[in-house]
């Protein structure tokens, strides 16, 4: 199996060593540059997913048995450097009975886990005080995920190769990457669909103001510029270059919490479409004897026939489990929904009810229910069964449901 990663990240590799996000430094200066490789720590994680799909208008359920294998090391921190390195390897276990996007199999719905080995993170990074470098092979994850994320849900992660600066204090935190690459979920190797990377120059800002205890007020600018790849349609790369500004709030009065969200998006760079849409959410949450109810309204709004765009989101966390829109509708979408969490004895439950219908027209796309189960056995494993049900009277969204079983192990 091929293995994927761009040349000024391996110039970086081997100027300075291997890495991935700062969590892994360790907070005590080490001796010596031995010291970093000794105190150092390695990890393994493995993680099993099945995957069943049932969709309308395939003859043929997709049946997803993968495994991915992960090894880091992070190593401890000398004079503020540190540094990590990352492997991944996904493997379809027994017969590959669904259509990852890169093994051909179109007679199955899509499971996009493309067999794969690659480097999934490789940083360095230099911290002083409050204020951080990073260089190299990286995760960025931002807020909750809804524009730069890492969709670490799929079995290939999304990391992005750049400079990363941030700047923290108890009040304010700035924020700023400079992206070259993003190493996507269809990789490592190029797919007969999807390119494995998309090259360009991105900038991800992002300043995090704690205007009181409890409330923060966050303002963000995504300017991404994808560069033309002829092997693919323009809807595949530089279509999706755009200018995004918005602003957020999250805070809470007591059991209540409350999120809200506002921003506005333009076509950039080389981009062939003509468009401006706007975005924005509200979102409440009320705990109570041991449950959590949620209740939100989210929109995409679409103009020209062009959805609002969120290419580097973790979009499986938003609109439905099913993901029958990751790519917004021309006429944009709105989503009205509910969730209630709680626990059965040790185990974690939630469910969610969806409705999704068009910003811009009358257009009823339909509604999806989701249920998931969560039990953590000890710090080594865990499992998940989870579910999600998909159904529409419109001809344009087929009816889907999804059930995934995941065993996780860590040492």
């Amino acid at each position: 199996m091929a293995v994927s990663f761009h040349r000024r990240s391996i110039l970086a590799a081997a100027v300075v060593g291997a890495m991935t996000t700062p969590a892994y430094a360790q907070e005590a200066g080490s001796a010596s540059l031995t010291d970093m490789f000794t105190e150092g720590k390695a990890s393994f994680n493995f993680r099993y997913r099945y995957e069943f799909v049932d969709q309308d208008g395939f003859s043929k359920d997709a049946k997803a048995s993968t495994l991915r294998s992960r090894l880091t090391f992070a190593s401890a921190q000398y004079k503020g450097l540190s540094f990590l390195t990352e492997f991944d390897d996904v493997t379809a276990i027994g017969s590959d009975n669904y259509n990852s996007t890169a093994n051909g199999n179109t007679e199955y719905p899509v499971v996009a886990d493309p067999e794969g080995t690659e480097v999934n993170q490789v940083w360095a990074k230099y911290a002083s005080g409050g204020a951080s470098g990073t260089y190299g092979r990286q995760r960025i994850l931002h807020g909750s995920q809804r524009f730069i994320g890492g969709v670490a849900w799929r079995q290939n992660e999304q990391t992005y190769d750049g400079f990363r600066a941030m700047y923290k204090n108890d009040a304010l935190t700035l924020d700023y990457a400079y992206v070259y690459n993003i190493n996507r979920l269809f990789g490592p190797d190029d797919g007969p669909v999807q390119p494995a990377n998309h090259h360009g120059e991105n900038h991800f800002a992002r300043g995090d103001w704690k205007i009181g205890d409890g409330h923060t007020l966050t303002g963000f600018y995504y300017g991404i510029d994808i560069d033309f790849d002829e092997d693919y349609a323009a809807g595949k790369t530089v279509g999706n270059s755009s200018d995004t500004y918005g602003v957020e709030y999250a805070g809470s009065f007591g059991p209540v919490g409350l999120k809200a969200a506002w921003a506005t998006q333009s076509d950039a760079g080389d981009s062939p479409l003509d468009y401006d849409a706007d975005y924005y959410m509200v979102e409440g949450a009320f705990g109570f004897s041991g449950l959590k109810a949620t209740a939100g309204y989210e929109v995409l709004g679409g103009d020209n026939g062009v959805g609002f765009k969120t290419p580097y989101a973790t979009l499986h966390k938003f609109q439905g489990w099913a993901d029958l829109f990751l790519i917004t509708p021309g006429d944009g979408i709105e989503d009205i929904y509910v969730s209630l969490a709680g626990k059965i004895g040790p185990v974690k439950v939630a469910g969610t009810y969806h409705d999704f219908s068009a910003e811009d027209s009358s257009a009823d796309y339909g509604s999806e229910i989701d249920l998931v189960g969560t039990y953590v056995l000890n710090k080594n494993w865990n499992f998940q069964l989870k579910y999600a049900s998909f159904s529409s009277d419109s001809d344009a969204y087929a009816d889907t449901d999804k059930v995934w079983m995941t065993v996780n192990f860590k040492i």
